[in-house]
C-alpha cells in the first residue's frame, strides 16, 4: 500500500537522499559550481541570467560579462545595448537587462553596493525572488538554506514527500520534514536527478533507482 502524504517512514527520505547523494556526489550546475568560487554579485547575476536558460549557456553568458562587468557600478555603465548583445543567448535578454540593470543601481543606492546576506534584504531587491535570494544565501554565504527550483519543487511532490502548489509552498513544507543534514547537497543532487532521470515529461521511471520509494504522483507516461 503506498504511504500517505505526511505519513512517511522516518527513514525512507534518508534512504532517497543516500541514493541520488552517491549517484551525484558532485555538483555540475553552474550555480552549484560558483560555490567558493565566486562573488555574491557574480552569484546573484548568474541566478538571474539563467532564468530559462541551459545551464551551458548560463555558464558561457556570465563568463562574457564578468570580463567587462564584475560590480555593480561597472554593470550600471555598461551600455544597454551592449549588455543586450553580451547577454542575447541567455533568453529573454531584453527583461534580463533591464532587471540586471535595477537590481544593481539598487545594491549601490540601498546596500552600498554589497550583495546584502538576509532574505528580507534580498527580496527586497525587485528582480529578487525567494529562489534567488536562497541561492545567494546558500552558495555566496553558505547559509543553510534550501534553493527550490522547478525540480526541486516537483519531484518531492511526485515522489509523494510533499502536496504543494508553489515553490515556496515546497520549501516550507520540505524544511518540516528534510533533515538539516542534507539540505546543502539537496538542490545539486535534485536539479542533476530531474534532468537526467525525473524528467517534468516521460520520465525515465525504468532506470530510476529510487522508483521503489516514488508514488508517480501525476506521473502519465513514463519510460
Amino acid at each position: 500500500m503506498k504511504k500517505l502524504i505526511g505519513q512517511l517512514k522516518d527513514n525512507e527520505i534518508s534512504k532517497i537522499m543516500g541514493i541520488l547523494s552517491k549517484k551525484y556526489p558532485r555538483a555540475t550546475t553552474t550555480l552549484n559550481t560558483m560555490k567558493g568560487n565566486a562573488s555574491a554579485f557574480e552569484i546573484l547575476i548568474s541566478c538571474l541570467l539563467s532564468l530559462r536558460a541551459r545551464d551551458e549557456v548560463t555558464n558561457v553568458v556570465s563568463r562574457d560579462l564578468f570580463e567587462v562587468a564584475d560590480s555593480p557600478e561597472k554593470l550600471v555603465k555598461l551600455p544597454m545595448a551592449r549588455l543586450r548583445k553580451i547577454i542575447f543567448r541567455s533568453g529573454h535578454f531584453n527583461k534580463k537587462a533591464a532587471t540586471l540593470k535595477s537590481v544593481s543601481r539598487d545594491l549601490i543606492k540601498r546596500f552600498d553596493s554589497r550583495v546584502p546576506n538576509s532574505y528580507e534584504d534580498l527580496i527586497s531587491i525587485k528582480g529578487v525572488g525567494p529562489k534567488t535570494a536562497n541561492i545567494v544565501l546558500a552558495f555566496a554565504y553558505g547559509k543553510l538554506v534550501l534553493p527550490i527550483d522547478v525540480h526541486c519543487h516537483r519531484i518531492p511532490n511526485r515522489l509523494g514527500w510533499i502536496k504543494t502548489k508553489t515553490p515556496e509552498e515546497t520549501e516550507k513544507e520540505l524544511s518540516k520534514i528534510l533533515p538539516k543534514k542534507y539540505w546543502r547537497n539537496f538542490n545539486s543532487a535534485f536539479v542533476q536527478f530531474g534532468r537526467e532521470i525525473c524528467l517534468p515529461v516521460s520520465p525515465w521511471c525504468s532506470k530510476c533507482e529510487i522508483r521503489e520509494f516514488c508514488d508517480r504522483v501525476n506521473v502519465g507516461r513514463s519510460r
